[in-house]
């Protein structure tokens, strides 16, 4: 039986896209059952609509504070039926009142390798800016700190003298579109057991996929990713 997932979302939506493409493809064993916003407009929502998906807009400035908006964004997102929230680009800090309702079921992607330049929205200007050679992306559990949580995959670009923002951030959206649905996918499969800061990846009889020549990612792809 597919995994029952609910996408959270602000923007663009790329990511979305990404997971939406491969569950259609039936690489990824996912029923996404909502894709939620919290900004009128936003392309994600036009993406699941265009994907036949169920989506809801809530618009978090009509709440009177944070904690209320998402006590209504967790009720929705259980009446959906998901047991993993998947946060894509959203956009806003999580309170413990939405935590509390998905204890370790919710999860998110940085574009920096974690703790580098953690709670930045501007983390490709960051490493850009500092210098840093390596650069990258983070899947990790959410917890109340910032990203903090545990640590699920992480892929590691080239971050060259004289690039540009836009020049490492394509190498890093690159990564994000393939590490994200294999985390995703090892919670699919019952892979996925958290020990403290520890995430254990149980091993499966597959084909690992091959590696983007300017990138690393550990634990390894699989095939389909």
């Amino acid at each position: 039986m597919s995994l029952p997932i609910a996408i959270v979302a602000s923007g663009n939506g790329t990511n979305a896209q990404a997971m939406i493409d491969l569950m259609k493809a039936g690489v990824l064993d996912v029923d996404i059952r909502l894709v939620f916003c919290n900004r009128p407009g936003a392309r994600v929502l036009q993406r699941a609509e265009a994907a036949g998906i169920p989506s809801r807009m809530l618009d978090h400035t009509a709440f009177p504070d944070r904690a209320s908006f998402d006590r209504a964004m967790a009720e929705e997102i259980r009446k959906s039926g998901a047991e993993l929230v998947v946060l894509a680009g959203y956009m806003r800090l999580l309170t413990d009142d939405f935590l509390s309702a998905f204890p370790h079921r919710v999860v998110n992607i940085h574009p920096s390798l974690l703790p580098g330049f953690s709670g930045s929205i501007h983390a490709g200007h960051d490493a850009v800016d500092y210098g840093v050679k390596l650069s990258g992306c983070t899947v990790h559990i959410v917890e109340m700190k910032v990203d903090s949580g545990p640590v699920i995959i992480q892929a590691a670009v080239p971050c060259n003298a004289g690039d540009s923002e836009d020049d490492l951030m394509a190498r890093v959206h690159r990564m994000e579109h393939r590490i994200y649905p294999q985390a995703i996918q090892w919670f699919a499969e019952g892979r996925i057991r958290v020990e403290g800061r520890q995430v254990h990846v149980a091993q499966a009889d597959r084909e690992l996929a091959g590696q983007a020549p300017d990138s690393f990612v550990w634990p390894p792809l699989e095939k389909g990713f």
